[in-house]
C-alpha cells in the first residue's frame, strides 16, 4: 500500500479532489489531503492544512487571506506546496501525487511535482493540459498533463469518468517499478531525427566501453533536462553532437533551449564532445504557422507539425561564433568535431538543405573563435557516417580517460 498526496485548492475544488481520494483509497492506497486554498474556508477537512503551506513560504495566511490577491495567493501557495511536497517525498511519506485544477491550480500543482525527482509518480488534471503554455508548467520534470475536458468545477458526466481515469493513472503509477539500475557511469547525448544513425552507433561504442548513454531529443526541453542534469553532477561525459536548438534560440523557431544551452559541461568540468548538429535548420510549428518575416525562405516539411527552415550563411557565422564562445567556457577537457561534408541527413550532397557556402561559414566562425587550447577537429564525411560516430565515441572516452577496447570497424 503506498500514499498518494491529493493536492489542490480545497476552498473551490475540495469536491473534485475528495472524489478523487476516494477513488484511491479503493484502490487500495491512502490518500493525504493537502490543502492549497486561501481564499476561502476549505469545503473538505485537509490532512496537511494551509497554514502548514503558508509557514513553508514565509507567508502570513491571514494577510493573504485579508487581502485576496489571487495572484499572490497562487505564487505563495505554489512556493509554499513545493516545499511541504518534496519534504514529504524525501522522508518517503508519499509515494504519488496527484492535482486538479485550472490556471491557479495548475500553478501550485505543477510547482510542487516540479519539486520532486524525475521518476516520481506525478499527475496534473488541468484546463492548461492542452495549451501552448504546457512547457512552463512542467519544465524539465516528467510531470504528466492530462486534460480535463471540462473545467474542474463539480462532478459530472464528464469529469467523473476523467477523474476516474486519472485516479487509476496515479495508482498505476506507483503500483509500478522499475528493475534497480546498476551503478555504470552516465554519459548524455543530444539527438535529432537528422542526427539518429550517429548517435545510435555512437551509443552501442560507449555502451560496450562500460556506460549508460541517456538520449536526449534536442526538442527544448530535451537540452534544458540535459543541462539540468549535468548541472547537478549526474554525467560523466557528454556527447553534444546535436546542437540544434541553439538554431531556434537565435533565429526565433520553437525548440530553442534557452541562452545558457551548451554551459552546464563547461562550467562543471564535465568532459564534453561537441558538433554543429542540425544547425542548418530552424523548427516551425505546420507551414500555416510560421511567421511571415521568413516569407521566401528555405523550407522542408518534416511532418504535417514539423516545418524546418534552412539557416542562412550570416545565421552560420553566427551560429558558429556562438558555439565557440560557449566550448571556450570549458573548465575540463573539450573537443569539438566538424562533419565537413554535411551536418544533417537533409544536408548532405544533393539533399534540399545543401548550402556549401552556409556550412562553411559555420565552419570558418567556430574555427577562428574557439580557444586555441581546445581540440578543433574537422572531419571529411558526414555527421552520420560510421566513421564520424566512432571518431566522436573515442574522442569522449579518451577525454575521460577510460582505458577500454572499441569494437571493430
Amino acid at each position: 500500500m503506498s500514499t498518494i498526496a491529493v493536492l489542490g485548492t480545497f476552498d473551490t475544488k475540495g469536491e473534485e479532489h475528495a472524489y478523487v481520494a476516494d477513488l484511491i483509497r479503493e484502490r487500495g492506497h491512502q490518500a493525504l489531503l493537502i490543502d492549497a486554498g486561501s481564499l476561502d474556508a476549505p469545503t473538505i477537512a485537509p490532512d496537511v492544512a494551509r497554514e502548514e503551506l503558508a509557514n513553508a513560504a514565509d507567508v502570513d495566511l491571514s494577510a493573504l487571506f485579508e487581502k485576496r490577491d489571487r495572484g499572490e495567493a497562487v505564487k505563495a501557495m505554489s512556493e509554499g506546496a513545493a516545499v511541504v511536497v518534496a519534504k514529504l517525498a524525501a522522508e518517503k511519506r508519499i509515494q504519488g501525487v496527484i492535482s486538479l485544477g485550472g490556471g491557479g491550480g495548475t500553478a501550485i500543482g505543477t510547482a510542487a511535482m516540479r519539486a520532486l525527482p524525475v521518476g516520481f509518480p506525478k499527475l496534473m488534471v488541468s484546463t492548461l493540459a492542452a495549451s501552448e503554455n504546457v512547457p512552463a508548467y512542467v519544465g524539465v520534470k516528467d510531470v504528466v498533463m492530462m486534460p480535463s475536458v471540462v473545467d474542474v468545477a463539480g462532478l459530472n458526466r464528464v469529469s467523473r469518468p476523467l477523474f476516474a481515469n486519472a485516479a487509476g493513472a496515479i495508482c498505476g503509477m506507483v503500483e509500478s517499478s522499475a528493475p534497480p539500475s546498476d551503478d555504470k557511469p552516465v554519459i548524455a547525448a543530444s539527438m535529432f531525427g537528422n542526427t539518429t544513425d550517429c548517435i545510435n552507433r555512437a551509443k552501442v561504442i560507449l555502451e560496450d566501453a562500460g556506460y549508460e548513454v541517456l538520449v536526449f531529443h534536442a526538442t527544448g526541453t530535451g537540452g534544458r533536462a540535459m543541462e539540468s542534469l549535468i548541472e547537478a553532477g549526474l554525467i560523466s561525459g557528454v556527447l553534444d553532437l546535436t546542437t540544434t536548438e541553439w538554431a531556434d534560440e537565435l533565429v526565433g523557431g520553437i525548440l530553442g533551449a534557452g541562452p545558457d544551452r551548451l554551459e552546464a559541461a563547461a562550467r562543471n568540468g564535465v568532459p564534453a564532445v561537441i558538433a554543429p548538429g542540425c544547425l542548418d535548420m530552424v523548427n516551425f510549428g505546420p507551414s500555416n504557422t510560421i511567421p511571415e518575416k521568413f516569407s521566401g525562405r528555405l523550407f522542408y516539411e518534416h511532418n504535417p507539425q514539423v516545418t524546418l527552415m534552412r539557416t542562412t550563411s550570416e545565421e552560420c557565422a553566427e551560429l558558429g561564433r556562438i558555439l565557440a564562445d560557449k566550448a571556450n567556457l570549458s573548465t575540463g577537457p573539450c573537443s569539438v568535431l566538424i562533419p565537413t561534408e554535411a551536418i544533417s541527413v537533409i544536408s548532405a550532397s544533393g539533399q534540399l538543405f545543401c548550402d556549401p557556402v552556409a556550412d562553411q561559414a559555420l565552419f570558418t566562425a567556430i574555427k577562428e573563435n574557439l580557444r586555441e587550447d581546445l581540440e578543433l577537429r574537422e572531419i571529411p564525411v558526414t555527421i552520420n557516417d560510421l566513421k564520424f560516430s566512432r571518431i566522436a565515441a573515442e574522442a569522449l572516452l579518451s577525454l575521460i580517460r577510460l582505458e577500454a577496447p572499441l569494437p571493430d570497424s
